[in-house]
């Protein structure tokens, strides 16, 4: 009698330890560009070895946030001083002012009067920029000043010549090539109704901004204009042996696009390393639709919670 009495305490015990087994609520997972899940150590084996590391965040969700000050602070530990912060939430006009505050010459207060910061920086970038403080990281603004993005939305790059030779400094070097056969640039045109004819232009083109899909063609370009940007300033802040690791939001570098193929463009040997986010709903596998997508695709709940 006592046998079958032990074996259903067996299977309950079991169908227990199932049941609490599923509701497990990880925050994340990550996975290799094949779509093999990973660890965290091998995300940052990798990251370690890497020239650059882009880290395509999710701006409104805080396991992007919370992952990227992990991320830095493990990074930090194995490169020391060979680490160099970047960041497209800091536009290349507020250097003086981001590296003040880095260095430890300004206060909190100044720093906010001096730069433009996102409505988000106290909850989802201070972390970062305060880790850089403490540890006397340097820190780069990467992302060309909103009012030249812009203008090449409203009037193409063509615009660009007029600005004085001091502001040019503020952006990637002109005349610039735009592909607007690249998926990425693509999916905008497409998105906004207009073909762009899909040829490179650059800022001297006289074609540049006087195509049909006009409207069109410059919005994609003015996304090209940030993204050569900061891959222009990332080119500038990295040496032999240093690794930039720099936080953009992901539609900047996903794909192998975006900065990546800019700074492809000036370093075809440089290692560069991208993680891409991605919320979904369940976590526990990912879809064929999302492989490829990075080195590294970092997955998130569809139902996380947002900073914004």
């Amino acid at each position: 009698m006592k046998k079958p009495f032990f074996f259903t305490l067996f299977c309950i015990g079991c169908a227990f330890l199932t049941a609490m087994t599923s509701l497990d609520r990880p925050a994340y997972q990550l996975y290799s560009q094949q779509g093999k899940a990973i660890s965290y150590s091998k995300l940052l084996k990798q990251a370690a070895e890497a020239d650059v590391v882009l880290f395509g965040e999710l701006h409104n969700n805080p396991i992007c946030h919370w992952l990227e000050l992990q991320l830095t602070k493990d990074l930090y530990a194995l490169k020391k001083e060979q680490l160099v912060l970047g960041g497209e939430m800091f536009e290349t006009d507020i250097q003086t002012a981001l590296s003040d505050y880095a260095q430890g010459r300004t206060t909190d207060k100044e720093f906010a009067k001096q730069a433009r910061l996102w409505p988000n920086y106290p909850t989802d970038y201070r972390p970062l920029v305060d880790f850089a403080r403490a540890n006397k990281i340097p820190f780069v603004a990467t992302n060309v000043p909103r009012r030249y993005a812009s203008l090449v939305a409203r009037q193409g790059l063509a615009a660009l010549d007029t600005i004085t030779a001091a502001n040019k400094q503020l952006l990637a070097p002109l005349p610039l090539t735009v592909d607007l056969t690249l998926p990425g640039y693509k999916a905008m045109l497409d998105m906004m109704g207009g073909s762009g004819h899909g040829t490179p232009t650059t800022g001297t083109n006289p074609h540049g901004a006087a195509a049909p899909s006009d409207a069109a063609a410059n919005f994609a370009r003015a996304q090209a204009i940030k993204d050569a940007t900061m891959a222009h300033f990332i080119n500038q802040s990295w040496q032999q042996g240093k690794t930039v690791l720099h936080y953009n939001g992901d539609y900047h570098s996903k794909n192998f696009e975006g900065i990546s193929w800019y700074l492809r463009q000036q370093r075809p040997n440089l290692r560069i390393f991208t993680i891409s986010s991605v919320e979904l709903s369940p976590i526990d596998k990912l879809p064929s639709d999302k492989a490829g997508l990075a080195n590294v695709i970092l997955v998130i709940p569809a139902d996380m919670t947002k900073t914004y």
